[in-house]
């Protein structure tokens, strides 16, 4: 059986991230009549070319960088991570690069982050639960000995820095467990099930240590309120996933069963919906999420995270993967990750 380092989830993931983050680039917004006419049969579906990313890859590997600046003396502990992350994001915001239409909430968020005297919580944009938190959290999935606390809590923090509704930090935080379980070789027809368990029993763990008080801007009477409201709609979209894989129709748009993806909970679910009909097709998976209705680059970009992450480095071509926009910096990221 293959290890985690061997067949490079690492790699196989964040360069999954950024070619179904090219390929859905250019068919987001349009809905799946219009994307067969622009791009012939979804499952011919060529990589563009050149090869250009979104904000959902930029903003990957600006949280990559962030957390290998973290951990560079040991532990990484939520002070520190919030430093580099934040640090990270805020010179995200303000590149040349970033030209890629990003969304609102990040940069409003990146802009109140710029002012170091700022608690990072009062950037935090209390009402979003746009997937923009999400389609960036893949590397806490990925990076070595970290401690599932440490993994849960730094999951939901980068997510807050930005996006701090609950329902952002709880899709965040499934997400990276989800990317985890898959590298290190959990089983993709029990996987619905796993999630499910595990956000049972977070449900009403609020991570103080992470989120200091951030609930407290909320209009939830508790700290345990505060996290319920977002695990429990994670959990909604959890059992429409479930039923959508057990009936999956591969020919269907398949934001027609778990949503459009623009929100967290539902970018989640129909990313790995779109992994899930697919678990040893990578190509087709982020074709399917790419010829979407729905928030069709990150869609994509989350179902080639899941996809590399079970699947290793080698389930991409090199063909597709040797041309992909940022392709040296993935591959340096996903080999110190997989050493």
């Amino acid at each position: 059986m293959m290890t985690t380092a061997t067949k490079r989830a690492a790699t196989g993931a964040l360069v999954g991230l950024a070619l179904g983050d090219a390929l859905g680039f250019p068919t987001e917004f349009n809905d799946v009549p219009s994307i067969l006419a622009k791009c012939g049969p979804w499952r011919e579906m060529a990589l563009p070319t050149p090869a250009y990313v979104t904000d959902d890859t930029q903003m990957t590997l600006a949280l990559g960088r962030g957390l290998t600046r973290a951990g560079e003396r040991g532990v990484c502990g939520p002070e520190r991570f919030a430093h580099f992350v934040r640090q990270e994001f805020v010179a995200w915001n303000v590149s040349p690069d970033n030209n890629r239409a990003p969304g609102a909430t990040c940069i409003r968020a990146c802009e109140l982050l710029a002012d170091e005297a700022r608690p990072w919580r009062d950037a935090s944009r209390m009402h979003s639960k746009g997937c923009g938190a999400n389609m960036r959290v893949a590397p806490l999935g990925l990076v070595p000995r970290l401690d599932d606390d440490t993994r849960a809590g730094a999951s939901q923090l980068q997510s807050a820095l930005t996006h701090g509704h609950p329902t952002a930090l709880a899709a965040s935080d499934l997400t990276s467990y989800a990317v985890r379980l898959l590298a290190q070789g959990a089983d993709p027809v029990g996987l619905v099930g796993r999630l499910r368990s595990y956000a049972l029993e977070q449900r009403t763990h609020y991570r103080e240590e992470w989120l200091g008080d951030l609930w407290t801007r909320s209009q939830d009477p508790s700290a345990e309120q505060f996290v319920a409201r977002g695990w429990d709609e994670c959990l909604a979209v959890l059992e429409r996933l479930a039923a959508a894989v057990r009936d999956a129709n591969p020919e269907t748009d398949p934001c027609l069963a778990t949503g459009d993806g623009w929100i967290a909970e539902e970018a989640l679910a129909t990313g790995l919906l779109c992994f899930l009909i697919f678990p040893d097709e990578p190509l087709t998976a982020i074709r399917r999420a790419a010829c979407s209705s729905g928030d069709s680059d990150s869609l994509a970009c989350l179902a080639g995270a899941f996809a590399g992450a079970h699947l290793g480095a080698d389930a991409w071509p090199e063909e597709w993967a040797g041309r992909i926009e940022y392709r040296d910096e993935l591959l340096d990221l996903g080999a110190r990750w997989d050493a």
